[in-house]
């Protein structure tokens, strides 16, 4: 606090535990009486959907109480975690080495088995989670010569060309694979995660990095929000859907983000700010990446300015390398003590 800081929660659980979890993320915040951003705030299971209302209400009520509770989301039903988040939490004690002795141990197979199809209480599985199964997975990552035809494939896809009981692939596969697999999950509802869209109090986050086609990542298969998180919302959400006026969306995309982090330098077009300018047409500005075909750039974005230099110019990057290190309000100036 002290620093200006802001509690910013990836929370413990957005399945069957996601009421709790938000409380817990808010109690940080009374406590420590600290700003909170809830990261990527949705309900990713199955059968709490048509529910996100309950943790919107519990996110009101402690703003309408004076607390500074805030949140952001990102414009697809689909969230990245590992294929390994599928393996019961007991399996993981003493770290990811234990874990795949276990996964090779016949004797605790039966046991994986089960855990696995079934769940655990209190346990966020993510095949339970999602809405289509094993279907509801797609493998962004695979480096061993057996797996690598099903990257950016279906897990059902890699389960029906091997065969033999899912559980059982799901395990050979993250031994192969050195115990991670980065994969897609497709968890929550475009109703829900419209509505979470839709707060005054969210702003919109990609939960990406900067990727390329070209380059050490021209051979990833990413999640589309890499590519396609912000001219998705502009073309997809304010254009075609009208879930939110163009206004909305871009201060949900700059000065929202910006202020709640504490630059105040940045996130709007006023003097004295730095100029980090997008320049867009609002008629045709739209993504392309797909979950199938994720390493393509969005269209209708015509130049971008970063610290007052022209970077894209035209749709075709200059080449100006102009980005800099942004500190937060914590930063000690120089000779500070």
């Amino acid at each position: 606090r002290q620093y200006g800081g802001i509690y910013s929660s990836h929370i413990r659980d957005e399945g069957e535990g996601v009421f709790d979890a938000i409380d817990e993320a808010i109690n940080v915040g009374k406590g420590a009486n600290i700003p909170v951003d809830i990261i990527h705030m949705k309900i990713a299971h199955k059968k709490l959907w048509g529910r996100v209302n309950e943790i919107i209400a519990k996110v009101q009520a402690a703003r309408d109480a004076g607390f500074d509770i805030r949140a952001n989301v990102y414009p697809y039903t689909a969230g990245q975690n590992n294929l390994s988040s599928i393996i019961p939490p007991w399996a993981f004690d003493g770290g990811r080495e234990k874990m795949l002795e276990r996964l090779k141990n016949p004797v605790l197979r039966p046991r994986l088995r089960r855990e696995i199809l079934n769940g655990l209480p209190r346990w966020y599985n993510h095949y339970l989670a999602t809405g289509d199964g094993w279907a509801g997975m797609i493998l962004v990552a695979l480096k061993n010569p057996r797996n690598t035809p099903f990257q950016g494939r279906r897990m059902s896809e890699l389960i029906a060309a091997r065969g033999g009981n899912p559980a059982d692939v799901l395990m050979d596969v993250l031994i192969e694979e050195d115990g991670t697999v980065p994969t897609v999950f497709f968890h929550h509802s475009e109703a829900d995660m419209q509505l979470v869209m839709q707060q005054p109090w969210t702003s919109i986050g990609s939960d990406g990095t900067a990727v390329s086609p070209d380059g050490p990542t021209g051979g990833q298969h990413p999640h589309p929000r890499y590519y396609g998180t912000f001219p998705r919302v502009l073309g997809r959400y304010v254009r075609e859907l009208h879930v939110l006026t163009l206004p909305e969306a871009v201060k949900k995309m700059t000065s929202m983000n910006a202020d709640k982090i504490g630059i105040k330098d940045r996130g709007r077009l006023k003097p004295g700010m730095w100029a980090d300018i997008t320049v867009f047409n609002p008629d045709t500005v739209i993504d392309r990446a797909t979950f199938e075909d994720p390493q393509q750039y969005p269209v209708g974005i015509e130049y971008v300015i970063v610290n007052g230099t022209v970077t894209v110019d035209k749709a075709q990057h200059t080449g100006a390398t102009a980005g800099r290190v942004i500190y937060g309000p914590g930063k000690k100036s120089p000779g500070a003590m």
